[in-house]
């Protein structure tokens, strides 16, 4: 085999090597590295490619294949000390070998990728060691952790019931306050502890979340919850906060969730039949209602017909693609390869413009009224972005990314944790009675009769206790739904911990700790009557909304809703464990922790509650 180079640059008398004794070839190897070195590195493929007739220069190994002799000749002569004493020269046996493995490329590629390949292994091997696995090790971290296995590090703990497992490996490894794991290539910590949930939690160097994927391609970057912290994330959350969930907009708002509540008790009325209590799934009912509240709060009409299955449509497709679980998300080479093993991407590709056509339409017809002379007061969330001027204003891109949020903020959380609350009032009658003889008293205090408000609700302490310890026993984001990021290098529970670490809280594993909560695992709302307890982020024991600068902003909105839901749904049936399709409290974890198996209940109607006289 034979490797030639141009002598055009070569500017040396050729020399061969064969035959010669090693001093002698590596005496005439390092004149002609030195000369080489002077040549650009492209220059020696277009060299190897060219068959000059004159003054060609060639190695040929004598008696063996180029191959073995090039193993041989480091050890005894290429790369002798003496024959590379400088950092220049062992540069240049790179470019003097280069044109050799290229003319010899078939008979290399095995050699080369068995190489490569135990050097992967032992890179990933030496990384797998590290605590906390792969992804801690060039951290030298001080938090316990598993090691996970090597290259995806604990991404197979990431299922159904991650909170489950996640709150497991900490016990194991005695970090219940810090623990390292690696998700693939992303650094994580995680905590079940309350104390160090709110370093966490309100550290402002954890004011940013990761981005995932198919948050990315669902135009959530530009949202509230995942734009980074800064003046656009500041301005959108004070325009939320300001005209979207604040007290007096929620109580302007009570007349049209009373009604979309009465839509919802009816159409369960009629479900179940005026006398017989017939079974009936629950969940569809939420939605709907929740989803109606939702698009009057934040777009100013309700749905029906064609329109409202195109967006219960879209609002699904939005969850399941937003709560899967994506190794890409973690494996850089997946996405790099194109591989998409959930169809994200795809998915995400089709959705998105189902979701610009769908919002676009809305603004421009507010727009259109607007320029039509209607001078209303701004009555939904759309007016408020509309009405936006100077360095506040919104671009169509960023209104629609804004308000498909709000979609998703509103009605998921509101439908999962009522169908829990119901599921464990039909496993304990007894509570559900107090609960209605608690209303049945209020009401009977009232004269005249009127249907029961959020003020009414404010005024239950069971009902408010049963909400309570509906959000410990069953938090609707167990891990508080979407992490957070760490912007800069910090000191969280006497460890460091690493700009660009993703931090995660485990409240379901706070919310289930014995030494936080006595008989965890029991439903015992009493464990609330008597104490203040806010749930709203100031307690980290039990905080399912977060807290701190990330602290879910429709929180106030998220538990007026269910507590007037909850009041009236018992205040009309009495609910009944469905015989062939008892309460099955197993849970699922995707973009909240819902039950596996919908709840399905005996809706029995009661006695209309008749005012004192």
């Amino acid at each position: 085999m034979t490797g030639t180079v141009n002598p055009a640059w070569w500017r040396r008398r050729p020399i061969s090597t064969a035959g010669t004794n090693y001093p002698t070839a590596r005496r005439h190897t390092r004149v002609r590295l030195g000369v080489i070195s002077h040549a650009p590195p492209w220059n020696i493929f277009t060299a190897v490619n060219r068959q000059m007739a004159d003054e060609s220069f060639t190695i040929k190994a004598t008696g063996q294949s180029v191959t073995s002799a090039l193993l041989l000749c480091p050890y005894q002569c290429v790369l002798s000390e003496r024959a590379m004493d400088s950092k220049a020269d062992r540069q240049d046996l790179l470019f003097y070998l280069l044109p050799l493995i290229h003319s010899n490329a078939p008979s290399f590629l095995p050699l080369l990728l068995a190489l490569g390949a135990v050097l992967a292994a032992a890179v990933a091997i030496f990384r797998w060691t590290s605590r906390g696995g792969c992804a801690w090790a060039d951290r030298s971290s001080t938090i316990p952790g598993p090691r996970g296995l090597p290259v995806l590090g604990s991404l197979l703990e990431m299922g159904d019931l991650a909170h489950h497992r996640l709150r497991s490996l900490s016990i194991a490894h005695g970090a219940r306050k810090l623990m390292a794991l690696s998700l693939g290539s992303t650094r994580v910590v995680i905590t079940s502890a309350p104390e160090v949930a709110r370093e966490i939690l309100t550290s402002a160097a954890f004011a940013d979340r990761p981005l995932k994927q198919s948050a990315a391609e669902l135009l959530f970057g530009r949202a509230i919850g995942f734009a980074p912290y800064g003046d656009y994330w500041r301005g959108l959350r004070r325009i939320a906060a300001n005209h979207l969930f604040s007290p007096r907009r929620i109580a302007a708002h009570e007349p049209q969730r009373q009604r979309h509540t009465e839509v919802m008790i009816d159409a369960i009325a009629s479900a179940a039949g005026k006398d017989h209590g017939k079974s009936v799934g629950i969940r569809g009912f939420l939605q709907r209602a929740s989803l109606a509240n939702v698009m009057q709060g934040v777009f100013g009409r309700c749905y029906s017909g064609a329109e409202e299955a195109e967006l219960q449509a879209m609002v699904r497709e939005g969850f399941e693609l937003l709560g899967a679980f994506n190794w890409s998300d973690h494996l850089p080479l997946l996405r790099a390869i194109n591989v998409d093993p959930h169809s994200i991407q795809e998915r995400c590709s089709k959705l998105v413009p189902r979701v610009q056509k769908f919002v676009q339409a809305i603004i421009d017809e507010h727009r259109q009224a607007r320029s039509g002379g209607d001078d209303r007061e701004s009555s939904d969330f759309v007016d408020v972005l509309l009405n936006l001027s100077g360095e506040e204003k919104l671009q169509d891109q960023d209104m629609i990314a804004v308000l498909w949020e709000m979609i998703f903020r509103g009605t998921d959380t509101t439908a999962i944790l009522t169908e829990w609350m119901l599921a464990e009032l039909v496993l304990h009658p007894e509570i559900q009675r107090r609960l209605y003889h608690e209303i049945e008293e209020l009401q009977s205090k009232k004269s005249p009769p009127s249907p029961l408000s959020d003020q009414d609700v404010a005024r239950m302490p069971l009902l408010q206790a049963v909400v309570k310890e509906t959000l410990r026993l069953h938090p609707p984001g167990p891990l508080l739904s979407w992490a957070r990021l760490s912007t800069q290098d910090v000191t969280i529970a006497g460890h460091h911990v690493p700009r660009g670490t993703t931090a995660m809280v485990n409240m379901w594993s706070i919310t289930h700790d014995p030494a936080v909560w006595s008989e965890p695992e029991l439903f015992v709302p009493d464990r609330f009557l008597g104490v203040e307890f806010d749930v709203k982020g100031t307690d980290l024991r039990l905080a399912p909304f977060g807290a701190g600068r990330r602290v879910c902003p429709g929180r106030a909105l998220g538990l007026a809703t269910v507590g007037l839901w909850l009041a009236k749904l018992v205040e009309r049936f009495e609910f009944v464990e469905d015989k062939e399709r008892p309460v099955d409290l197993s849970e699922v974890l995707k973009l909240s922790c819902e039950m596996v198996n919908p709840l399905s209940v005996g809706a029995v109607e009661r006695c209309p509650i008749a005012a004192s006289s």
